[in-house]
């Protein structure tokens, strides 16, 4: 199933080690108001939480018109085979536009091609935990804060499995 077309002037791009505070500052941004709500805001905690695991070879920018509005990490775990979506961020200026669901769609696609399952995290209270659902995320265990969900992997695609 090909994916739609992005809404005009939207792209991805890779990220470089270049993009890391610009990055950190949109995190911060579409993140504040669910952590605000659960008493978890804490610019510093997400700092070193994005700079643990920040890898640009699996970050890709989400732009609109040319200007940084977003950004998605999907890594391969090697010891399940599986895809983690580690982040996927808009900022709040550029949501409810259809962005979010097209590059949940593109890292969807991708991973239907190649048969990988995909994890996500969300924080417990978050509007995200609905927009994982409605994209075939199932709820798999609940911690003290976050929700995972799975994502189960679809049939290959023709020749490729990687």
């Amino acid at each position: 199933m090909p994916t739609k077309s992005p809404p005009p002037g939207l792209s991805l791009k890779p990220a470089s080690d270049d993009d890391f505070e610009a990055l950190l500052l949109l995190r911060l941004a579409a993140m504040r108001e669910s952590l605000e709500q659960v008493g978890r805001f804490d610019p510093q905690r997400a700092r070193e939480r994005l700079s643990r695991g920040f890898q640009p070879k699996f970050t890709r920018n989400i732009l609109l018109d040319g200007e940084l509005v977003g950004f998605v990490v999907v890594v391969p775990l090697e010891d399940s085979g599986e895809w983690l979506l580690d982040h996927l961020y808009i900022h709040p200026n550029a949501q409810k536009l259809g962005i979010g669901s097209w590059v949940m769609g593109q890292v969807l696609q991708e991973a239907d091609h190649h048969g990988k399952a995909v994890r996500v995290t969300a924080l417990r209270l978050s509007d995200a935990n609905r927009f994982y659902q409605r994209h075939g995320f199932q709820l798999q265990a609940e911690g003290e804060w976050d929700l995972y969900y799975l994502r189960p992997a679809a049939s290959a695609g023709p020749t490729d499995r990687t």
